[in-house]
């Protein structure tokens, strides 16, 4: 018989998993002992955060969930923050943990990597499963294949006992691999009353989320039979690039404000409606709009924001079943005054920042952009054309971790390999994650490490000048990137926002680190 590890992988492989990102320790060796047999890539990063940066990545790029396998107690605290990144945007992502035998546990006996309840832990993040018997394996698989295919998509955790590891599984008790599909929970009822509001509407307008971020061609066709102006929030960027009805910009800015404000109706299809896309300046202006039909696949999110009329299920599914008899006249000219609108409303320096992004654009065209929290990325969040669908994305928003994008940019870049892959990232988010570069290095990928480089934590230092106080803790000294890039074998360029785009079109491929040179914080 199979053991509970060998089922496991072979249940992974069934699913589609060709990359497992994680570090080996004394609780997981009965899984590496599965894995070569599995054909499954293992990637180690340098932390196990990195790991989860690096699921998360993958999982957005692919369109299938990451995986990341850790090690007991601290490896699993060491993943939490990626895992909150991953429930904030909706990201499918599995970690596997082990945790020690089951006869130890919650008595507090002082075992290696021991935490009184580390299910409750990872629970709190998102479904947490604990195997406690060899013939549950199949059902707890059942369970976790579901909602990673089928659902809104987060963090999942599975933690294995090491007594149960390597104990057989009866051949009664083996998993089925759960497929991908589409749900759709609307009767023919439903799905007319939305065409009848959407058929007597004079100003349709469309805000897409990232829940339509794997359904650009239905979006595209869906405005063009309404002939409404789609708003794209930071996770739809790339869906309509240089689209007349596109209008690639942050709904927390004024003119995208009122091309909402005077919708009718507004449909919002897969977007939680959150303060970091719609709220951003927390003002709580965002419009009510009185004829709003929302499209989710969580009904919970569906409470959370009531509108006129809710249909539950996939967008991929729903946004076919969608028209009118003929498009809304002037679509493309409201769309094009909300455009022009919104770059124009852009907070002072941000108009430069989103100039410099389409010449890294035009620079590295497809390229996917995988973004920190830095302030580059806080402009593009606001205003940016992106050329790829699923191709800007970034960790500011939602959660908002610091250190995401190297380990993010390793799992993009193995998603998608024949794709350069730049890595926007502040100097003080690269000292979060700075093991990911090299891993980046070591796996050989096509990635280019931009580090914008203020000698501290620029964003921070305005907002305490903003508010009238002393620039405290802002200016943690970095080294010298440099010397940084050759540590981890990589070729290097000093640059400035200037020559950045220049600099990008006459290199080579990656991995490669670019350090654009600003003026310091202080």
């Amino acid at each position: 018989m199979k053991t509970v590890a060998q089922t496991l992988v072979e249940w992974l492989k069934s699913m589609g998993v060709e990359v497992i990102f994680g570090i080996p320790g004394v609780h997981t060796i009965e899984l590496y002992r599965a894995l070569p047999a599995s054909g499954i890539r293992h990637v180690t990063p340098r932390t196990e955060a990195g790991a989860g940066f690096m699921a998360d990545g993958y999982a957005r790029v692919s369109g299938r969930f990451g995986v990341a396998l850790v090690i007991t107690g601290p490896g699993l605290t060491n993943i939490l923050t990626p895992m909150a990144q991953a429930r904030a945007d909706s990201v499918p992502m599995l970690v596997i943990s082990g945790v020690n035998p089951r006869a130890t546990l919650g008595k507090g006996l002082g075992h290696l990597h021991e935490l009184p309840d580390q299910a409750a832990l990872s629970g709190a993040l998102g479904a947490a499963h604990h195997l406690d018997r060899p013939d549950a394996l199949a059902t707890i698989l059942d369970r976790i294949g579901t909602a990673l295919t089928h659902g809104r998509g987060g963090p999942v955790h599975l933690q294995i006992p090491l007594d149960l590891m390597d104990a057989p599984v009866p051949e009664g008790a083996r998993p089925v691999p759960a497929r991908p599909g589409q749900h759709d929970r609307n009767d023919a009822q439903d799905i007319d009353k939305a065409n009848a509001i959407l058929g007597a509407g004079q100003a349709p307008v469309i805000l897409a989320g990232g829940g339509c971020r794997h359904s650009g061609p239905a979006l595209r066709a869906l405005a063009e039979r309404l002939g409404a102006p789609v708003i794209l929030t930071t996770n739809a960027r790339g869906l309509l690039h240089h689209h007349p009805l596109a209008v690639p910009a942050s709904p927390s800015l004024d003119p995208v404000r009122a091309l909402i404000r005077d919708a009718d109706p507004l449909l919002v299809a897969g977007s939680e409606l959150g303060p970091t896309d719609c709220d951003m300046y927390g003002d709580g202006a965002f419009p009510d709009t009185a004829a709003m039909i929302r499209i989710d696949i969580d009904a919970d999110q569906l409470a959370r924001h009531p509108a006129a009329l809710t249909l539950r299920g996939d967008v991929a599914a729903i946004l076919p079943r969608l028209t009118r008899a003929a498009p809304a006249p002037a679509g493309p000219a409201r769309a094009a005054l909300a455009r022009e609108g919104a770059r124009a409303a852009l907070p002072p320096g941000y108009g430069d920042e989103v100039a410099l992004l389409d010449a890294l654009r035009a620079a590295c065209p497809g390229a996917i952009m995988v973004g920190d929290s830095t302030q580059i990325v806080y402009a593009g969040n606001l205003f940016h054309d992106h050329d790829r669908p699923g191709g800007w994305f970034n960790a500011a928003t939602g959660f908002g971790a610091l250190g995401y994008a190297p380990g993010a940019a390793v799992g993009a870049a193995l998603a998608a390999p024949d794709t350069p892959v730049l890595c926007l990232i502040g100097d003080g988010g690269l000292m979060f994650s700075p093991g990911e570069v090299l891993t980046a290095a070591q796996e050989g990928l096509d990635i280019t490490v931009i580090a914008f480089n203020n000698r501290g934590f620029g964003e921070i230092a305005q907002a305490m000048r903003d508010a009238r106080t002393e620039v405290l803790g802002c200016t943690p000294e970095p080294p010298d990137m440099a010397d940084f890039a050759r540590a981890c074998r990589l070729p290097f360029t000093r640059s400035t926002p200037a020559t950045l785009a220049q600099t990008l079109a006459k290199g080579a491929k990656g991995p490669r680190f670019i350090e654009v040179v600003l003026p310091p914080v202080m």
